[in-house]
């Protein structure tokens, strides 16, 4: 049986953070910082930029579940969008926004 070259994936030539080889440079300069929005008491909405499939989907999403106090996590995928991630449960602003830089991605501010 005779091996064919791999070629890499679409995903990872474009700025697809979970499927892209890392990089050693910092995220852009831009709006950083979370500033979720709550819709209820115990539920916070966060604006994610840098998801472009749903591998990238589920790597936020697991990352998030893994948190004390994340009930309940919803992706939204907005492709070269922000894309909205709620989060029901006392999980704090700041252990989403550091599971979700953690996974990859850039929570935004309004």
């Amino acid at each position: 049986m005779t091996e064919s070259p791999r070629t890499p994936l679409p995903m990872a030539t474009t700025d697809c953070s979970c499927c892209a080889p890392a990089a050693d440079t910092p995220a852009p300069a831009g709006r950083q910082s979370a500033d979720p929005t709550g819709t209820s008491a115990g539920t916070a909405t966060y604006q994610v930029e840098g998801m472009t499939c749903g591998h990238c989907v589920g790597s936020v999403a697991e990352a998030v579940s893994a948190l004390d106090g994340a009930d309940d996590v919803r992706v939204e995928l907005v492709a070269g969008g922000a894309s909205p991630v709620t989060v029901t449960g006392p999980a704090s602003a700041g252990a989403v926004q550091a599971a979700i830089e953690a996974a990859g991605y850039r929570v935004l501010t309004h």
